[in-house]
């Protein structure tokens, strides 16, 4: 039987992000939690090496402002209509009510239920562009439904989309549930009594490198490591050559990798300075027994909250004292580590499917 459900990404495989990491984790591999018509754009014409259940379209031209906009989100659409047997979709998965991939798919399956996955992106660039903004309202007053994963997701949606309030569902995003339940691993040890901070993720400017990079040049007795993709790293050279900072590149792993990389290390760093939708990868880390150390942004201070250590990555000052608390205060680390995992524990990615599947069923 063909999937009932619809989604995409306008975004090329692979794309570094925690939206795309919970997309990947939903819909593909060989059993699915929601079997799906999943789609997101080529990165090559000849691609071939993609997960079990994603296809990908080749549209090119994807811009997110001005008079280019109209013709990609045709293009688009037609790209999905001749992708989708309509008869087989009843409900459409609107992962990130800007950018293309909803309206696309509004558009090429006008008479499907829809149920919108709001991201923290959406927002960033609604804000920033208003052909966004028109396309996030647009979206929103379209969808039966719009899932958020933290509260504070909402009220920044609702500055945007008003009118969106009754359509609003709160269902927690998840990680895998191996990690959940997959045997507890040592840290490695220290080969020195440096504290071993790992940064894992984008490093766009909302994701707060540069603050954590000025302030570390405060820090004494810390390694820092970046997993990261390559560019943008490479972009950090200027930066780190003007800090005098040395910085273990990781390159941009896999998350397998990953998740063994979280064992190297003594904490992972999140000085996000905007907002969060949930903070996957501190989840992640978490499960996998590494304590967290964050900027309390709307999001993250809510998945996060107490199993994690606050801080204030603006003041290196306050950085560089709660950095030698880690690292001096008998028994901190391990605490961390036994509530991390107890908060990583809440939020197994079986019941964020569950739940999108129950709210399909009663729309449907």
């Amino acid at each position: 039987m063909n999937p009932s459900v619809a989604t995409a990404l306008d975004l090329p495989y692979p794309s570094p992000g925690g939206s795309v990491e919970l997309f990947l984790d939903l819909y593909t591999g060989d059993r699915p939690l929601i079997p799906a018509s999943a789609f997101m754009l080529a990165n090559r014409p000849e691609q071939t090496s993609l997960p079990r259940g994603l296809s990908v379209l080749t549209v090119p031209g994807k811009c997110v402002e001005g008079p280019g906009l109209r013709a990609y989100l045709k293009a688009l659409r037609q790209a999905l209509a001749g992708a989708i047997d309509p008869t087989a979709i009843s409900t459409l998965h609107l992962h990130h009510l800007a950018f293309g991939a909803s309206p696309a798919l509004l558009a090429a399956l006008p008479t499907a239920r829809s149920i919108a996955l709001i991201h923290g992106t959406d927002l960033l660039y609604a804000e920033r562009y208003a052909d966004q903004l028109a396309v996030l309202q647009h979206c929103a007053g379209a969808a039966d439904a719009i899932v958020v994963p933290t509260n504070a997701m909402a009220d920044r949606l609702l500055t945007l989309a008003p009118e969106a309030r009754k359509k609003i569902e709160f269902i927690p995003w998840g990680i895998p549930d191996h990690l959940l339940n997959s045997p507890r691993a040592q840290q490695s040890p220290r080969r020195t009594d440096h504290l071993r901070l790992l940064y894992a993720g984008r490093l766009t400017a909302e994701k707060g490198i540069e603050l954590l990079l000025r302030a570390l040049a405060y820090a004494p007795a810390v390694e820092l490591s970046v997993a990261a993709p390559p560019a943008q790293f490479q972009a950090l050279a200027p930066l780190l050559h003007q800090l005098g900072l040395h910085v273990h590149y990781l390159g941009w792993l896999r998350r397998p990798q990953l998740w063994k990389t979280f064992r190297d290390h003594d904490v992972l760093v999140m000085p996000s300075t905007t907002l969060e939708a949930m903070g996957l990868v501190a989840l992640e880390a978490q499960a996998c027994g590494l304590p967290v150390l964050y900027q309390p942004v709307p999001g993250l201070n809510e998945s996060v909250g107490t199993s994690g250590l606050a801080t204030d990555f603006t003041s290196p000052a306050t950085l560089a004292r709660d950095l030698e608390r880690l690292r001096t205060v008998p028994g901190l680390l391990d605490a961390l580590r036994e509530a991390g995992r107890a908060n990583a524990a809440r939020y197994p990615l079986s019941a964020t499917a569950a739940a999108l599947t129950a709210l399909g069923n009663q729309l449907n």
